[in-house]
C-alpha cells in the first residue's frame, strides 16, 4: 500500500474498484441473511456501488454526479439492518478484496474504512 494515494489508486483506480464490485456482489446473492435485501437484477446496485466506492475510496465523485449527496444512511432506512448484517457485508467484502488479490495491509486499511459505514446503517436491534 502506497499511503501517498488514495484508496481508490491503491485498488488501481476504475478497474480496480470495478473488479472489487464483481467480486463482491455473488458473495452477497449467496449470502442467506444478505440476499435477501437485494434486486434479482443485481446490475443496477453493482454500477451505484462502483459509483460511491469510487467516490468513498478518493476517487472520481460519480456518485454525487449522478444522484446528488449519498444520504447512504437515508438511502438504507428502509431495509431492516442488524449488527449481523453489517458483519456478513464486511465478510463478503473481505472475501471479495482477498480473490482480486489486494495485499493484507491495503485490505486491511479498506475494510477498517469500511466498517464505520456499515455499522452506521444498523437500524434494527
Amino acid at each position: 500500500m502506497n499511503p501517498n494515494l488514495s484508496i481508490y489508486d491503491n485498488l488501481g483506480g476504475a478497474e480496480g474498484v470495478r473488479s472489487l464490485v464483481e467480486a463482491f456482489y455473488p458473495r452477497v446473492q449467496q449470502n442467506e441473511l444478505l440476499s435477501p435485501l437485494f434486486p434479482e437484477d443485481i446490475m443496477p446496485v453493482m454500477d451505484k456501488q462502483y459509483m460511491f466506492l469510487s467516490q468513498f475510496f478518493g476517487g472520481p465523485a460519480l456518485f454525487s454526479e449522478a444522484f446528488g449527496h449519498p444520504m447512504m444512511r437515508a438511502r438504507h432506512m428502509k431495509f431492516p439492518i442488524t449488527d449481523r448484517h453489517a458483519e456478513e457485508w464486511l465478510g463478503c467484502m473481505a472475501g471479495a478484496l482477498i480473490e482480486i488479490g489486494v495485499e493484507d495491509d491495503l485490505r486491511d486499511f479498506v475494510l477498517q474504512r469500511l466498517s464505520g459505514p456499515a455499522h452506521h446503517f444498523v437500524n434494527t436491534p
